[in-house]
């Protein structure tokens, strides 16, 4: 499968595991799961044929690791990022000290103003270094990252926070004072 067609491929997947299932005539179970079988069925029926090795390949390659098959391997879904309601089954966890979110530099003001927020999302999320949360801001302009006192919001704020497969931090809400503008 050629770099072009596995990008596509998991765009697409993107689209449809986390935000729009019902494009392709699929349902998610309550935890984001679709059968794999079903899913591939689908996307034929819609002109987006995939075999079942090409799915497998843009599971395996892609770099943020966005989708996770079921143990058995029979069933997929986006490891986090739905703004479809799903429960990931991840149980609460301990967060670092600080974790970092990249945004653009435009929303900025508002998130000085407002906090952090899941906006049409389940959960903010938010990463364990720098160099993603640059990464992850810079695509939708200047790139600003923001430190959160994770650690002060999990025992002061009583905030819970998750880990999900692909090793992104979700939390809820993040009112402005515990946030940090980081140096460039």
């Amino acid at each position: 499968m050629d770099e072009k067609r596995t990008v596509k491929a998991s765009k697409f997947l993107s689209l449809v595991l986390r935000h729009d299932p019902g494009r392709i005539g699929v349902a998610l179970d309550e935890g984001g799961w679709v059968g794999v079988d079903e899913l591939l069925a689908a996307c034929a029926a819609h002109g987006r044929r995939l075999t079942r090795a090409e799915l497998d390949h843009v599971v395996a390659t892609n770099n943020k690791r966005r989708f996770a098959f079921s143990d058995d391997g029979r069933r997929i879904r986006a490891s986090q990022g739905h703004t479809v309601e799903v429960d990931l089954g991840l149980a609460a966890a301990v967060p670092p000290d600080v974790l970092f979110h990249g945004t653009a530099a435009a929303t900025l003001p508002l998130i000085l103003r407002d906090g952090l927020l899941p906006m049409a999302r389940q959960d903010v999320h938010l990463s364990e270094d720098r160099e993603t949360a640059v990464r992850v801001g810079a695509r939708h302009g200047r790139p600003v990252v923001l430190a959160v006192d994770a650690a002060g919001l999990a025992a002061g704020g009583g905030q819970v926070f998750r880990v999900s497969a692909n090793g992104v931090w979700l939390t809820g809400p993040v009112p402005p004072q515990w946030l940090r503008v980081q140096p460039d």
